[in-house]
């Protein structure tokens, strides 16, 4: 396929995107009330009883999709603590199926998401997932033979060490401007009257230049400009390694650790979220395989859908879709700072449940 036919391919796919991620979800649901493995006297009482899950997910999903960290950290959490108030508690292999299924089509909403909104570097993305694969493949390994207490004390540990430095990181770098401050006014296509060329490395409508310094000029579809390096390898490289090996240990940690790392190479807030999607969905969907296959391989833990909660999984999905759809917005309209001090709050909060989760509780 040449490159102009992949661009109209991608043109179209991301113009259309709402209407196809949608029936995704939809194309699923129709699945699971058709031939989903369901209790043979399951009525509407039946697919009913877990509605209340819809709000529960679709505010999870926003908020982290908003900060492009991993469903499962809120997820998990919530399913472990808030879920048996209201309903019988649910086993860890339930959890993890439960997990899996609502955040991959979460993350691909949200990914796709912002795409569409021009807020996503390829280039980086490309370079973070191939550094994290075998970290991710290992520490899926990993999770058969090390205790599920270990897991969850390492990755507080890893995520309450984020949360200071995330507070004490001089995040400073430059907030988007408007294109009208540029030489020539950007355009978000790539540019036709514009000094911004259509630069290969781009994903989605975003007018993107690579300067011979390396500095990339990035406008989003908003029309919003961002000027940063991809430079910083090595220290992303630290962060993503560790971050990938607790991706594959518990299920969430690129996400969370691998932000600090774009943030604190002054990679704009909002790319940095953006493009740590792609890292986070391509991750957490390589991991769930190694965990479902080297699970059966090895005497582990794997899916079964005889088990799986479908009353629970037709609220989580449709709330996911719609978190990941709404979150790009929620991010463009929050300032730098509020988002960072979310997260930094937020990664305390989680870190304190995976304590409590380590003792016991």
């Amino acid at each position: 396929m040449s490159s102009q036919s992949y661009s109209r391919v991608q043109k179209s796919f991301l113009k259309y995107q709402h209407i196809l991620v949608f029936i995704a979800p939809l194309l699923f649901l129709t699945t699971v009330f058709t031939i989903a493995p369901t209790p043979a006297d399951a009525g509407m009482d039946y697919w009913l009883q877990y509605w209340w899950l819809f709000p529960a997910f679709l505010t999870g999903a926003t908020i982290v999709n908003t900060v492009g960290i991993s469903g499962s950290a809120l997820f998990v959490p919530f399913l472990i603590f808030i879920f048996p108030i209201f309903a019988q508690p649910l086993e860890p292999a339930t959890l993890v199926k439960v997990g899996l299924i609502s955040e991959a089509f979460g993350l691909s909403s949200s990914a796709i998401a912002f795409i569409q909104y021009g807020l996503v570097d390829r280039r980086l993305a490309l370079t973070l997932v191939a550094g994290s694969v075998p970290f991710v493949v290992g520490g899926a390994l990993l999770s058969f033979i090390i205790p599920e207490v270990v897991f969850h004390a390492l990755l507080g540990i890893a995520l309450l060490a984020a949360s200071y430095l995330l507070f004490n990181t001089d995040l400073s770098h430059e907030e988007p401007g408007s294109s009208s401050s540029l030489d020539h006014a950007a355009a978000t296509d790539g540019g036709t009257v514009t000094d911004l060329p259509n630069d290969p490395g781009k994903l989605g409508p975003a007018g993107v230049r690579t300067a011979d310094d390396g500095t990339v000029t990035r406008v989003d579809r908003e029309g919003d400009d961002y000027r940063y390096t991809r430079g910083g390898y090595l220290r992303r490289f630290a962060n993503y390694s560790i971050g990938g090996t607790f991706q594959g240990l518990a299920g969430f940690g690129v996400g969370e650790l691998g932000i600090i790392s774009m943030l604190s190479t002054k990679v704009p807030v909002r790319v940095a979220i953006g493009t740590n999607h792609i890292v986070v969905a391509l991750t957490a969907i390589l991991a769930s395989l190694v965990h479902v296959f080297g699970g059966g391989l090895v005497g582990g833990h794997s899916l079964s859908l005889a088990s799986t909660p479908w009353n629970m999984v037709v609220f989580t999905v449709p709330a996911t879709v719609l978190g990941g759809q709404i979150a790009p917005y929620v991010s463009n309209a929050l300032e730098t700072d509020t988002i960072k001090n979310f997260v930094g709050v937020l990664f305390a909060v989680i870190s304190l449940a995976l304590f409590l989760m380590a003792a016991g509780f």
